[in-house]
């Protein structure tokens, strides 16, 4: 069998010769594990050997209506279409559907009777809060899709499936608000998409990878995220969605600079609150990025900065400590990665153990043999605190790699070492585009109507409009702009 030959006759493939009503000779195929074979028995099978003979032999002299006739009358599954495109037979078969050919006839049927295990909905794992939706995307695709659905129940929710990866073959969506969404943004997704080519896509980082607009970059230029409101509130704004199959972490575009500091507990909690929360994230971005560069000048090259007893109290600590301030930073810091990186590829029943013994242990019996000094562990501790706080992985590893940078530059140079690498930073920051959108929109170029929900977050009845470069096609998503504001206003 031609089918056989095509994936190497491999003994997961299910064969089941049959005569329709007992004269229409023909099989039923599918890959073991990747169907449902109690649906197949059940809905494909029984009704094709138990239909009644003489309307068999009818629908036998019909001839090529006959897959008609089975997809309208004999058969009791809802999924189910002609295929006639060998490959594409060949797709539906690895994708866990089942075949149905008959003798002399050119055509077959697809029936969607998928039946691979899948895992359950879950909670977030990287993306916890604690008051929300308690709900994370799949590995499936189609329970994926169902999730935003569920939050979005508008027809206007449009969703473009496409097939990237020679090998793999994996289904990519896209999906956006029709009449929200600029057009051009998605007709650019679109382009990008379309010009991939790699045998496959096994997790959405590869597409990130491929569709950004500028690839030397440690920013990340699109947000990912494995919750569902999370999508359902970018597609309202007018972002666009991209859905992998097999990963649960979906792709928003564009993504922007002020996004990676929001998470989506700031619109479930009190505006007031919800501020407090993100200002604490801006100064933990800061805190992570400068606090040991900072450390090192000041200790280094600027010591008339510090007042006399804290000057003091340093001194006594590095008296013995044979290392200048940047090695002894260094070492912290790769010790401390180290740590952080075994913590996560250990089993879980070991792994916060060795965080822990990491942490106390090691820290304080380097304090202890004069290796470092009390001063750098505790500069230490913070920053690897604070880089914690960013709601997006994402930011939070691009933070670590550029804090050595800055780093080197004021063990070097100083505080203008570290002047002139924000200076360079802030430069490349503005340079950036995500999807033709300016990185840092709304801080550069300046939006004022925008900074209702950027270092702070306005009551709900104040953010009337949409953000101005996304949701241009339909600005307004509450009310109207000309009446009053009910309650206070401040």
């Amino acid at each position: 069998m031609a089918i056989r030959a095509a994936i190497g006759n491999s003994p997961d493939l299910v064969v089941k010769e049959l005569k329709w009503g007992g004269l229409w000779a023909g099989a039923v195929m599918y890959m073991d594990g990747m169907a449902d074979t109690k649906a197949i028995a059940d809905f494909v099978i029984q009704p094709l050997l138990t239909y009644d003979r003489d309307q068999s032999q009818a629908a036998v002299e019909r001839g090529s209506q006959a897959l008609t006739h089975l997809m309208q009358e004999v058969l009791e599954a809802g999924d189910i279409d002609k295929i006639a495109d060998f490959d594409a037979l060949l797709h539906a078969l690895l994708s866990g559907s089942c075949i149905l050919l008959l003798d002399h006839l050119t055509e077959g049927l697809r029936i969607g009777m998928g039946g691979i295990e899948e895992r359950s909905v879950g909670e977030p794992i990287t993306q916890t809060v604690i008051r929300g939706p308690m709900e994370a995307f799949t590995e499936s695709f189609s329970t994926n899709t169902a999730l935003i659905r569920r939050r979005l129940k508008d027809p206007n929710l449009w969703l473009e499936v496409r097939q990237i990866g020679a090998v793999t073959k994996t289904n990519v969506g896209v999906m956006y608000l029709c009449g929200i969404v600029n057009e051009g943004l998605v007709d650019e997704v679109r382009s990008r998409l379309d010009r991939i080519e790699i045998d496959g896509i096994l997790e959405s980082g590869y597409i990130e990878e491929m569709i950004q607009d500028k690839t030397l970059t440690p920013f990340p230029l699109l947000t990912n995220t494995e919750r569902p409101d999370a999508v359902a509130a970018a597609l309202l704004e007018g972002r666009v969605a991209i859905i992998v199959d097999g990963t649960p972490f979906v792709l928003l575009a564009p993504g922007l600079f002020v996004q990676y500091f929001q998470s989506v507990e700031d619109y479930y909690q009190r505006w007031d609150i919800s501020t407090l929360l993100r200002l604490i994230r801006f100064m933990s971005f800061f805190i992570a990025l400068l606090a040991p560069s900072f450390y090192i000048a000041v200790t280094t090259f600027h010591q008339e900065m510090l007042p006399t007893g804290l000057l003091i109290s340093l001194a006594a600590q590095r008296e013995g400590v044979p290392f200048p301030a940047f090695i002894e930073a260094l070492l912290m810091e790769m010790t401390y990665e180290i740590l952080r990186e075994a913590g996560v590829r250990m089993p879980r029943t070991v792994g916060q153990a060795v965080s822990i013994v990491g942490t106390l242990v090691i820290g304080q019996a380097a304090v202890e043999a004069g290796i470092v000094s009390a001063g750098m562990v505790i500069i230490v501790s913070i920053t690897a605190i604070a880089s914690y706080v960013l709601p997006q992985v994402s930011m939070s590893i691009t933070v670590r790699m550029i804090r050595f940078v800055l780093m080197g530059l004021a063990a070097s140079f100083g505080l203008y070492g570290m002047l002139v690498g924000i200076i360079a930073l802030f430069i490349h920051l503005c340079t950036l585009r995500s999807f033709g959108i300016p990185y840092m929109t709304p801080f550069a170029p300046l939006y004022v109507q925008d900074q209702k929900d950027t270092l702070f977050r306005l009551p709900w009845p104040l953010m009337k409009k949409r953000p101005s470069l996304l949701g241009r096609n339909n600005p307004v998503r509450q009310g109207d702009e000309s009446s009053p504001v009910r309650g206070d206003t401040a």
